[in-house]
């Protein structure tokens, strides 16, 4: 995987190839990172996909709108985009991360999506951003359900098992990761009756159950 590789992906090739560079340039390996990047692309990439909720989805109200908008850039989905650019192939790691596995885990994966994303707004301008970030997400919009999507992961996976009678999942700590400023939690959702265990990762316990609860989910097949 390759620089050259990513623009392609992307659908945008930039003018200023540091931008790029410092977008995928994680703070372990160099003091140019990309957390600055990742603060100005999350805000752009919550303002484009509001947009496309709000042409989308005209009689949503606002409460709906925001819970699908957080979903849509919430830390799994900006992983599935990072996965599929490659952009875990091209990260810029500092070597303590990388024997880690730091170029697969969640929260780098997505936190370098959002800085590549602020990267094209400053290289391109918002339109430029706008389109990119159109291209990646249209896809997900195509059978996106709005009546099952409003509700949480957890929820909608707790409501199912009570409709089956089932127990509920239990929800349990696998691991803490990284320093006290930055922790990464892996989860597991336990579902003792269908013998499923499933983990999600995220910045937060509660981040991270979401996640092992989406897992569940589209691994019963009702996703």
């Amino acid at each position: 995987m390759s620089l050259e590789a990513l623009q392609r992906g992307l659908a945008y090739r930039f003018a200023q190839n540091r931008l790029l560079e410092q977008a995928v340039t994680h703070r372990s390996y160099s003091a140019d990172h990309n957390e600055r990047l990742e603060f100005l692309g999350d805000s752009i990439l919550n303002m484009v996909v509001a947009m496309m909720l709000f042409e989308r989805f005209g009689k949503l109200r606002e409460g709906e709108l925001s819970r699908l908008r957080a979903q849509l850039v919430r830390q799994d989905s900006l992983q599935g985009i990072a996965e599929k650019l490659g952009i875990g192939g091209v990260l810029h790691l500092g070597e303590g991360e990388l024997k880690s596995g730091g170029d697969r885990r969640p929260s780098i994966l997505a936190d370098a999506t959002e800085a590549i994303f602020g990267a094209i707004f400053l290289d391109g301008g918002f339109d430029a951003a706008k389109r990119v970030i159109e291209g990646l997400y249209s896809p997900l919009l195509v059978d996106f359900d709005p009546s099952r999507n409003l509700k949480d992961p957890k929820t909608a996976l707790q409501e199912l098992l009570q409709a089956r009678r089932m127990a509920l999942p239990r929800y349990e700590l696998v691991e803490i990761r990284g320093e006290a400023h930055a922790q990464e939690f892996e989860i597991a959702c336990v579902i003792d009756p269908l013998k499923l265990r499933t983990s999600g990762v995220g910045n937060s316990r509660r981040a991270a159950e979401q996640t092992a609860a989406q897992s569940a989910l589209e691994r019963i097949g009702t996703a």
